[in-house]
């Protein structure tokens, strides 16, 4: 049986780690579970990985498995920052 720790966003494509997770944050369990992802992506043209990224993902479990229904990929730490300044401005404490 499927556990929110199994679920990953590393794929790997013809022996190329093309997403590689970094780190991630199991933000709520149960059966609907959300995930914040800490990745990268290789890039092909420059043969190397490019910045870190973060993905929000949400997933619901269906029998003994996780199916993604929605993600939201945060597309630099400029974003980022942002959406933590939104967050403390509206009274959500860290």
């Amino acid at each position: 049986m499927a556990e929110p720790g199994d679920l990953t966003v590393t794929y790997e494509e013809e022996g190329v780690v093309v997403v590689e997770e970094l780190d991630k944050r199991i933000l709520s369990k149960g059966a609907w579970t959300t995930i914040l992802f800490k990745y990268r992506q290789w890039n092909r043209g420059k043969e190397e990985y490019g910045p870190v990224r973060y993905s929000i993902r949400r997933y619901q479990k269906t029998g003994d498995s996780y199916r993604q229904r929605a993600k939201f990929n945060i597309s630099s730490n400029e974003q980022a920052a942002k959406i933590i300044q939104a967050l403390k401005e509206w009274g959500v404490e860290a």
